[in-house]
């Protein structure tokens, strides 16, 4: 295990936590910051229901992280399943774990902070902002979409710009002093917009990554995503990442250099997926935008596509290679700081 390893993780669904699922076995001093602007069919009945922000990316680090008993944590999961009840049927427990948690402890911090002690998580999850605030997209035809489930749906125009409704969003206390005392801190790999750049919407978080003394990593995503980057290319997802960090801060882009087999890009073409190939071309492209291109084998080849709920899944990165290649980016990155220290 390395010794004193500070890591930030920022994103939601299942990327970040599988950068902190890998980055476990190398350092106890994990913080993931985690989007709460979901909107979709489970989450957004907790959220209108008690006015919270989205539990449901929460939900997800916490279960991955989770060391403490096994039943509790495949309870944090469990998603119910009646034809009695339209409310209930789908609805995760977990989302209704944190919310009780919450209503208990007379905050959304705190339910968070209830639910990882709970469940004993090694590291830390912190929601990153605590504003039961909407992402909201400004198309390619000029038309405004509001919540998230309607930025990633299907049929509509080019995503132009991304917003969140309150623009006076602050950070969630503690996750500004996590970024300025990381070593490594990575964005992704995850939904370009309603992630990744939801994340970076928060002006706080924005300026302590891109002012942030430690190593920037922005983890590609392997697809693009139906409905939200259909045509957007491998640079231009870079670029936008980039865009809302302000213009600068991101270090290194770490993109997958081992090709998935026929049938699993095939699986999700059919899907309306495509591939991401880190085409030559591409990689000048990223590089002119001044971010170092890093490439290794870091997608899980082996297992099979997963049933998500009312999501679409994409190629999947290995939590293990992933901190692998991360671990390496840091050991080169070493001569630097210490040059600067």
């Amino acid at each position: 295990m390395a010794p004193h390893l500070r890591v930030v993780c920022l994103g939601g669904g299942l990327g970040a936590p599988t950068v902190m699922a890998g980055m476990r076995a190398h350092t106890d001093d994990i913080t993931g910051i985690i989007a709460v602007t979901d909107s979709g069919r489970s989450t957004g009945k907790v959220r209108i229901a008690l006015d919270l922000p989205a539990p449901g990316d929460v939900r997800n680090a916490i279960a991955v992280l989770a060391e403490g008993d096994p039943v509790l944590r495949r309870l944090l999961d469990h998603r119910f399943e009646t034809d009695k009840s339209v409310e209930l049927n789908g609805m995760a427990f977990g989302n209704l774990f944190i919310a009780a948690l919450a209503q208990q402890e007379g905050s959304f911090l705190r339910g968070v902070e209830e639910a990882a002690r709970l469940l004993g998580i090694r590291g830390k999850v912190l929601p990153v902002t605590l504003y039961n605030t909407h992402l909201c997209a400004k198309l390619a035809d000029g038309k405004v979409v509001e919540e998230e489930e309607n930025v990633r749906g299907l049929g509509k125009a080019r995503i132009e710009r991304i917003f969140l409704r309150d623009a006076d969003t602050k950070a969630t206390a503690g996750t500004v002093e996590a970024i300025e005392a990381a070593d490594l801190i990575t964005l992704g790999p995850g939904s370009l917009y309603t992630t990744v750049c939801a994340c970076l919407l928060v002006p706080d978080i924005a300026r302590a990554i891109s002012e942030a003394r430690g190593l920037v990593v922005y983890v590609g995503n392997t697809t693009t995503q139906p409905g939200q980057t259909d045509a957007v290319t491998l640079s231009e997802h870079v670029a936008e990442v980039r865009d809302y960090l302000g213009g600068s801060g991101l270090d290194v882009v770490l993109l997958n250099d081992d090709a998935p087999p026929a049938h699993l890009r095939g699986h999700h073409a059919e899907q309306g997926m495509r591939y991401l190939e880190p085409t030559a071309d591409q990689i000048a492209l990223i590089e002119r935008l001044g971010v170092r291109v890093a490439m290794a084998p870091i997608i899980d080849k082996w297992s099979g596509p997963r049933e998500l709920w009312n999501k679409q899944d994409t190629i999947r990165h290995d939590a293990t290679r992933l901190a692998d290649a991360l671990l390496a980016l840091l050991e080169q990155q070493r001569p630097r700081l210490r040059a600067i220290q």
